[in-house]
């Protein structure tokens, strides 16, 4: 008897087969290409996990909501989202600049579509054989609807004072408000990883403070840096810090913990409206939103300030200390110069100017 080989075994199976909760799956079947053996979709999912930790949960969030507005805008006209072509994406792009969106909002837009399809193992529209018109397009919409970037106020030393001043009382929230303030403009913080600081990450020296930054929007990989905080003398962030760790200590609230766990509590942590402590981190939404209520408090427009603003607080006082851009680099952490070099210009602006001697 002869034997006849075994067939290879499909490497796509059949479509009744596929999984109908899986976007990666779903995706590459609308767009024709080979899934991974239902043995691997699993793996597969988990990959994407990781590949979606490559972004930071800020611009995840943010390109959430630019994807559901593309999602919506193809719906409403029978447009496929998942895969779509840059030929849709040129024309959605332009209906958002007709409707009056600013160039760079679009452009994270596309951005966005793009982050999606890569998500779900296609390639961008911008990466198509056919991505010319649609590249063309957005240089036309930089060009005819182009405005100067508006930059959000920096809380300096004078602002940050001013703004602590606005905070009043000893109580729990005010130590905690006042230490946030302090912490994240004097170790120039981003407000994400403001809040991602737990309490065995800050070590208490004689000069002042070590805060290690264990993950940020520039070190993706999670090496991580620790950074100095002078004890200081005016703005004083040690002593604002240790005020509120004596708060925590003395608001008696039970910890069923080991000392382990309670060193990987959040540094800040949120409060009730009851001001009750809990074991959350603040939200990175809620350091936005008490800078800019101190920023009214203290007679300033809200609207010119953000949580961005303690860490270019820190940049903006600096510079016009004349400290090093590099000196400046060791706390900011900035990969280039090129940002830290537009704080120095502008605070150098009339220092020894080309047309002091004669004008």
């Amino acid at each position: 008897m002869t034997s006849r080989s075994p067939e290879p075994p499909s490497a796509v199976p059949a479509a009744a087969t596929l999984p109908t909760t899986s976007p990666y799956i779903l995706a590459r079947a609308r767009a024709g290409q080979a899934v991974l053996p239902e043995v691997l979709q699993e793996e597969a999912e988990r990959a994407a996990s990781y590949a979606k930790a490559a972004r930071s949960a800020a611009t995840q969030r943010v390109y959430a909501a630019d994807w559901r507005i593309f999602e919506a805008w193809c719906a409403a006209r029978g447009l496929s989202a998942l895969p779509t072509t840059p030929e849709i994406v040129a024309v959605f792009a332009g209906a958002e600049a007709d409707a009056g969106l600013n160039p760079r909002t679009i452009g994270r837009r596309v951005a966005a579509i793009g982050y999606y399809h890569r998500q779900a193992g296609l390639p961008p529209p911008t990466a198509a054989a056919t991505a010319g018109r649609l590249t063309e397009v957005l240089a036309g919409i930089r060009a005819t609807h182009g405005k100067p970037k508006v930059r959000k106020r920096a809380a300096d030393a004078t602002a940050l004072r001013a703004l602590l001043a606005t905070i009043e009382g000893d109580g729990l929230r005010a130590a905690r408000d006042r230490a946030v303030l302090a912490i994240g403009m004097s170790a120039a913080l981003r407000r994400s990883e403001l809040v991602a600081v737990t309490l065995s990450d800050v070590l208490l020296v004689p000069q002042g403070l070590q805060l290690t930054i264990r993950q940020s929007k520039t070190d993706r990989a999670r090496e991580g840096v620790t950074i100095a905080i002078p004890e200081g003398q005016r703005i004083r962030p040690k002593a604002l810090l240790l005020a509120w760790m004596d708060q925590v200590t003395a608001s008696g609230t039970k910890q069923d913990r080991s000392a382990e766990d309670l060193a990987r509590l959040p540094l800040f942590r949120r409060l009730t409206r009851s001001d009750q402590l809990t074991n959350q981190p603040m939200s990175d939404r809620a350091v936005a939103r008490l800078v800019q209520r101190c920023a009214a408090a203290a007679g300033y427009d809200p609207t010119l300030f953000a949580g961005h603003s303690l860490r270019s607080g820190f940049l903006t006082e600096a510079a016009n200390n004349r400290a090093s851009i590099f000196k400046m680099q060791e706390v900011s952490r900035h990969k280039s110069v090129q940002v830290l070099s537009e704080y120095v210009r502008n605070a150098e602006l009339f220092h020894d100017h080309a047309g002091a001697g004669f004008l």
